[in-house]
């Protein structure tokens, strides 16, 4: 392995052999769907908390968000976790109470007892398109460092990463998905940590010229209160817009409604979910700091004549060139990376299949244990289809963004429409199935001008790639129109019967 030496590969191979391990551990305790999909419902808070930082966050974390720190943005990407914070507050009290007044299986099981058959596999078609495109495109990004450090083609590296991850949902489910996600929190926090005293060790002047450095740049600045609807890292844009996207992906996305289900009581999903706001924003902080330093480190080691970096690839580019040798420390970051996550989407993917679709269309209730074995298929079936969709990837041009940016932007687009239907189904009265989807409709095709029509349309020489929506905004966009063309639509259209 061409930048690998036996420490760094003995400590690779180590977090590797833990996560199967863990999911073997509690294999014997995943005999039914319930305890598959949800550890029969008995996890602490703590594992939960963890377990939604490591879905919401993780690889990308490590790689994209120092890609700020390093451009321009950089504290000022903190604006967006305090609308996380505010839009976790609003799930907490309006959200839970409904997915916690039954024995549900999948988030979109409130929608069909509200709405009916057609609208929750609607929502839940979805989710499972953004989840793995989204996914996809993670699973690409982090699979890019171990091709640089192993030597190995990127496709090869993103089938080991995909295979390893899916053994252990396989085998684990739920249960092996949440612990497996506190040790990946745990190793890309203390991989971070590492790192900053790595790079301020190779700057001279250590801490104190990257504080100078930083106060020089701006990049210590953390509000920006301009309006703008193309600029996403602005206060208002932050906030509002990240706000609507966390109600949307931590309140409609069944990836992260799958871990308030596991949890022993309404109670404890709620303190993990607000405290992991917390969390998420001090985490950032981490990353971004990290971004700063590179940007302090390059300008004291400038890159190559002929070298040009994406955000996502500079810390990447760091490790591979200036991380000290066969110390476990390279090993270490790669490991961190390497918590890539992809097992969140695969166990919440298979139950959405089975509790969403499978199981409604049969009458008659197919025996327990075919439907577990039918969950531990499918959860291997979408680990392959995201293994592909990570191949694919690097086709895929993301027009300078970094990843982050990229899988935001998914997830604003998508949630926002689920978001705006749950909105219907809890906040009125007079919404109806027909009004729920043509709203989503309608949102659907708006958001697809706006980021689609809106750029060629308004293309000048002055401004060639035209007039972009900042993705906090798409959020914001989608669930509104959903809910306001769903209501109107309600209004005229009968209720109608449910599917």
């Amino acid at each position: 392995m061409a930048n690998l030496g036996w420490l760094d590969i003995l400590v690779l191979v180590a977090y590797f052999a833990t996560a199967v391990a863990v999911g073997l551990l509690v294999s014997g305790r995943s005999k039914s769907v319930e305890a598959f999909l949800l550890g029969d419902r008995n996890l602490p808070w703590w594992a939960i908390l963890g377990s939604i930082v490591a879905t919401e966050t993780s690889g990308v974390t490590v790689l994209s968000v120092p890609g700020h720190g390093y451009g321009q943005v950089a504290f000022k990407f903190l604006q967006i976790a305090l609308g996380y914070v505010i839009g976790r507050a609003i799930i907490v009290y309006v959200l839970f109470p409904l997915y916690f007044r039954g024995q549900l299986l999948t988030a979109y099981e409130v929608l069909n007892q509200r709405f009916g058959g057609l609208t929750r596999q609607a929502a839940s078609l979805l989710f499972l398109i953004a989840r793995n495109l989204g996914d996809g495109l993670r699973l690409y990004l982090v699979a890019i460092v171990l091709q640089k450090l192993a030597g190995i083609p990127l496709w090869l590296s993103v089938v080991v990463m995909g295979v390893i991850s899916t053994v252990y949902t396989f085998v684990g489910g739920m249960r092996s998905v949440i612990w497996n996600d506190c040790i990946q929190v745990g190793v890309y926090v203390l991989g971070g940590i590492v790192a900053v005293f790595v790079i301020a060790g190779q700057i001279s002047g250590g801490f104190s010229e990257i504080a100078r450095f930083a106060a020089e740049t701006d990049k210590w600045q953390v509000l920006d209160v301009r309006w703008s609807l193309t600029e996403p890292y602005t206060f208002w844009a932050s906030l509002i817009g990240g706000a609507v996207l966390t109600i949307g992906t931590h309140g409609t996305d069944h990836s992260m409604v799958q871990r308030y289900l596991s949890a022993r009581s309404q109670r404890d999903a709620g303190w993990a979910l607000l405290v992991s706001g917390l969390v998420v924003f001090v985490q950032f902080g981490l990353f971004l700091f990290i971004g700063i330093e590179l940007a302090c480190f390059f300008g004291q080691h400038p890159l190559p004549a002929g070298v040009k970096l994406k955000p996502d690839e500079v810390f990447a580019h760091f490790i591979v060139n200036h991380y000290p040798r066969n110390t476990g420390l390279i090993g270490l970051m790669l490991a961190a990376i390497l918590a890539s996550n992809l097992s969140s989407s695969l166990s919440a993917s298979a139950a959405a299949v089975v509790n969403d679709f499978y199981l409604p269309w049969h009458k008659t209730p197919p025996e327990s244990g075919y439907v577990l074995a039918l969950t531990r298929g499918l959860t291997a079936v979408f680990g392959l289809l995201q293994i592909g969709l990570g191949i694919l990837a690097q086709r895929v041009s993301t027009s300078g963004n970094t990843v982050v940016d990229s899988a935001l932007a998914i997830a604003s687009f998508v949630f926002g429409l689920l978001l705006g239907v749950f909105a219907l189904g809890a906040l009125t009265r007079r919404a109806s199935q027909a009004g729920a989807l043509a709203g989503a409709g309608f949102a659907l095709a708006l958001l697809l001008f706006l980021q689609f029509g809106l750029p060629v349309l308004t293309a000048t020489d002055k401004l060639p790639t035209g007039i972009k929506i900042a993705f906090p905004w798409l959020s914001v966009i989608g669930s509104g129109t959903t809910f306001m063309v769903g209501y109107v639509t309600s209004l005229i259209a009968p209720q109608g019967t449910k599917a």
